[in-house]
């Protein structure tokens, strides 16, 4: 390969860096999507890459406490999540409606799956189940940096009571 073409092959790439530096970056629906895609794979490495650092989690109720002292809100809300993946080993998540903006997005996410492990404070039951919950994500840096949200946890208890 002669000079010329090593240089021009260079040129090009320092070019086209900008754009796919673009390509990578991930839209506020793009992470809504991400977020059902890697729970639904179970890949919760993949599900943690989609938060910042410094994630807030504006949700507060009794299915999501503050984080204990020590413990990021980033690392409680995957926690939390890779509990529910015990619990639901054959979980699926899907997007059922969703809205986004310049650095929000807001989705009605569906969850399904068939309680095989503790789950809620709850034995496994064997039961299938389907709930559902609404959040809003505000994206920052191509990661969700806050979270607003409401779970179905009462709809979840009674379908593994009951």
């Amino acid at each position: 390969m002669n000079r010329r073409h090593i240089l021009a092959g260079l040129f090009g790439a320092v070019a086209m860096a900008p754009l796919a530096a673009k390509a990578d970056a991930k839209t506020p629906r793009q992470l809504a999507e991400a977020f059902a895609a890697t729970l639904s794979e179970h890949d919760i490495d993949g599900f943690a890459a989609l938060f910042a650092d410094d994630y807030v989690n504006h949700q507060r109720s009794a299915a999501a406490p503050p984080p204990t002292a020590g413990v990021s809100a980033k690392q409680a809300t995957i926690g939390f999540f890779a509990a529910r993946l015990k619990g639901l080993p054959d979980l699926k998540v899907t997007i059922e409606t969703i809205v986004s903006g310049d650095d929000k997005v807001a989705a009605s996410f569906v969850y399904e799956g068939t309680q095989q492990g503790m789950l809620l404070g709850v034995a496994p039951t064997g039961k299938h189940m389907r709930f559902t919950s609404c959040d809003i994500f505000r994206i920052a840096n191509g990661k969700i940096a806050e979270h607003w949200g409401m779970g179905d946890i009462a709809g979840q208890l009674a379908q593994i009571k009951g």
